[in-house]
C-alpha cells in the first residue's frame, strides 16, 4: 500500500516538473537538442518505473509474502540514499559525469545489497552509457571533471 501511494505521489510530481521542463526555453542554445532533453528523458523514465510499481501486482498475489512493513531499516535505507542524491548533486561538476555517476552507481548498488564485482560492472557501464549518450549521441554537453585532460 505504501509503494503504491508513494509512486502516485511521485508519479504527479514527475508530471508536473515535466511540464515544467517542457515549456523551459533557455536564452540562448548551445545543444541541437535544447536543455529540456536531459530533463526530460529523465523524467520520462522515473515516470514509467513508477507506472509499473503502481500497477505491478502485489507481493502476497506472487507468493512471495505481504508487502515490507515501513521500518526502520527501511527509514534508514531511504535517508542513506537522499545522502547519496544529495552527495552526487554536489559532485557532479567537481569530479565530472563519469566518476560522480560511477560512485553513485556503485553506492547505491551496494546499499541494496549488491555484491562488489557487478556493483562495479554496473556503475562503470552506468557512467560510461549514459555519458555516451548524451555527450556523444544527443549532444549534451557534460562535465568531464577531473578526467578532463582526455578531452580532444
Amino acid at each position: 500500500m505504501y509503494q503504491r501511494l508513494f509512486a502516485g505521489a511521485l508519479l504527479l510530481a514527475c508530471i508536473g516538473l515535466g511540464v515544467i521542463a517542457w515549456d523551459y526555453h533557455a536564452p540562448f542554445s548551445y545543444e541541437p537538442v535544447g536543455p529540456r532533453a536531459y530533463p526530460i528523458l529523465l523524467l520520462g523514465l522515473l515516470g514509467a518505473g513508477l507506472l509499473y510499481l503502481m500497477f505491478k501486482q502485489p507481493a502476497a498475489a506472487e507468493g512471495h509474502g505481504e508487502e515490507l512493513p515501513l521500518s526502520a531499516a527501511v527509514i534508514r535505507k531511504v535517508v542513506i540514499c537522499l545522502v547519496f542524491m544529495l552527495a552526487y548533486a554536489g559532485l557532479f561538476e567537481i569530479l565530472g559525469f563519469i566518476p560522480a555517476s560511477l560512485l553513485f552507481g556503485i553506492a547505491m548498488s551496494r546499499l541494496y545489497d549488491g555484491r562488489w564485482l557487478p556493483s562495479l560492472v554496473a556503475g562503470v557501464a552506468l557512467a560510461i552509457g549514459l555519458y555516451l549518450l548524451f555527450d556523444k549521441a544527443l549532444d549534451v554537453p557534460l562535465p568531464l571533471g577531473i578526467l578532463s585532460a582526455l578531452e580532444n
